[in-house]
């Protein structure tokens, strides 16, 4: 029985996917994508986690029932220096994403991180 490349994709280890793959999922299946979140509430405006975590609370709820959480979380963590180095990715701030990055590049999976 062949698969289709979508069900493949799902059981692939997110680290395995491509930069396209993630940026796929991300976009057709991530709820922020549909949300109705002003997107200022995705850009916390302090770099205290604490602070940060409160002006983000909305978009951080929207995360934290995605089915592609993991998916934003690695490509954010691919991404830290360019396109995802500012606002909400996996459910976290920028501070906290940094934090785990040292994590993640000594070989710990996102699934683990989260």
């Amino acid at each position: 029985m062949m698969m289709s490349p979508r069900h493949d994709c799902a059981r692939r280890a997110v680290s395995a996917m491509s930069d396209l793959e993630l940026d796929r999922r991300i976009a057709l299946q991530g709820r922020c994508a549909s949300s109705r979140v002003d997107p200022d509430e995705w850009f916390p405006c302090t770099l205290e986690v604490a602070k940060a975590r409160y002006q983000a609370a909305r978009a951080i709820a929207i995360c934290i029932t995605c089915p592609v959480r993991a998916d934003c979380l690695e490509f954010s963590l691919r991404h830290a220096h360019d396109v995802a180095a500012y606002g909400i990715w996996g459910g976290l701030v920028e501070q906290e994403r940094q934090l785990l990055r040292r994590k993640w590049l000594a070989g710990t999976s996102v699934t683990e991180l989260l």
